[in-house]
């Protein structure tokens, strides 16, 4: 299916590796002109390279979202090099510090919404105004399935996707009839190098494999997923290119869960 975007710009955050590489990866096999930004250059080059290998043309910016100045950066970058920026996919996050609400302290709440959150604001206020003066645009940020199925350890996280989850809703009201359509995603236990080192410390923290460890968190901790496998970063990539298309002009403030049915509810 030709998603209609070989003619567009995007800019992934996140997109060195995990689901902002997967989504940008998608992008690039739709023909899109990509911005990807990460705090680590090597990782960056790497996945910049690997997408040019798509035909697509890369930028990579190296930022961390967390300081103003760097959003600032690269935005204009970005629109130096290609003008305007057509998609914006939030996909830059952090999970922090497993814990229940009295081993999380404070300073651990502030720095975890200050990328999962606040980050995606500003970088957002950067963007829109272009997308108005053009009458077109896609915003899609990445959440969780925490944002709608909060667990009681990872109770900051849970609340800055809950908070996100509402500020792309609001977002979407606001802006539809400009043409600036936003939607969110929500991805649940995918297959990325963040969730790899976790399941392969807990086999070493356990004694088992990385395998029966995977088996045992399906089995207890998310039990509603019966397809019994983690998500690909590229299963969630397709969805986010298909919002980001011209297919999806009748989306909007919706939110795509990714989750082989982890979400227990409706």
């Amino acid at each position: 299916m030709d998603l209609e975007i070989n003619d567009k710009t995007a800019l992934v955050t996140g997109g060195s590796k995990g689901i902002g590489y997967g989504i940008a990866e998608a992008l690039a096999k739709e023909g899109c002109e990509l911005i990807i930004c990460a705090r680590h250059q090597e990782e960056l080059e790497e996945a910049a390279d690997q997408l040019r290998g798509y035909g697509s043309n890369v930028l990579s910016v190296v930022a961390d979202l967390t300081k103003s100045s760097d959003i600032d950066r690269l935005v204009a970058e970005a629109q130096k090099e290609f003008g305007t920026i057509d998609i914006l996919i939030n996909s830059a996050g952090t999970i922090g510090q497993n814990g229940t609400f009295e081993e999380t302290p404070l300073d651990e709440w502030r720095s975890l919404f200050d990328l999962n959150l606040f980050a995606v604001v500003e970088l957002t206020q950067k963007i829109i105004p272009a997308m108005q003066e053009q009458q077109w645009g896609r915003i899609i940020n990445v959440s969780s399935e925490n944002g709608t199925q909060p667990y009681p350890d990872m109770i900051h996280y849970s609340a800055s996707k809950g908070a996100l989850d509402n500020f792309s809703k609001s977002l979407s009201k606001q802006y539809a009839s400009e043409g600036i359509l936003v939607n969110t995603i929500s991805p649940a236990f995918i297959e990325t190098p963040l969730v790899d080192n976790m399941m392969e410390q807990m086999a070493e923290e356990q004694g088992i494999s990385k395998e029966q460890v995977i088996e045992n968190f399906l089995s207890n901790d998310r039990p509603h997923i019966e397809l019994e496998r983690p998500g690909t970063i590229q299963e969630v990539g397709a969805v986010a290119a298909f919002l980001a298309s011209e297919k999806a002009s009748f989306v909007n403030g919706s939110n795509y869960r990714i989750d082989g049915g982890s979400v227990a509810a409706v």
